[in-house]
C-alpha cells in the first residue's frame, strides 16, 4: 500500500464523517470506516466522485428514498445502499 492511497483513504474518511448532518455522517461515515481499508483504488476513485455529491441527495440515493442515477450507481454505490439496510 502507497503513503499516496494511505493518504487518499485518510482524506474520504474525513470526508464521509463530516458531510453536514447527523444522519448522513452516520451513515456515510460508517460505511466509510467499514470499507475504506479494502477498497481498490477504482472503488477509491468512485467513492471519491460519490462524496462530491450534495450530502442531502446522497443521503437519499443510500436510504434508497431517491433512485440513484446511473452514472453514479456503481460497485460503491450498491456497497453503500447494503450498509444502509445491513444497519437498519
Amino acid at each position: 500500500m502507497t503513503d499516496a492511497i494511505e493518504k487518499l483513504r485518510k482524506r474520504l474518511l474525513y470526508l464521509a464523517s463530516y458531510r453536514g448532518f447527523k444522519e448522513a455522517d452516520l451513515l456515510i461515515g460508517g460505511f466509510a470506516k467499514a470499507h475504506l481499508p479494502e477498497m481498490s483504488e477504482n472503488e477509491l476513485a468512485e467513492f471519491e466522485t460519490l462524496l462530491q455529491i450534495n450530502d442531502r441527495e446522497l443521503y437519499a440515493y443510500a436510504t434508497g428514498n431517491v433512485l440513484v442515477p446511473a452514472e453514479i450507481d456503481g460497485v460503491v454505490m450498491t456497497k453503500l445502499k447494503a450498509f444502509k439496510l445491513a444497519a437498519v
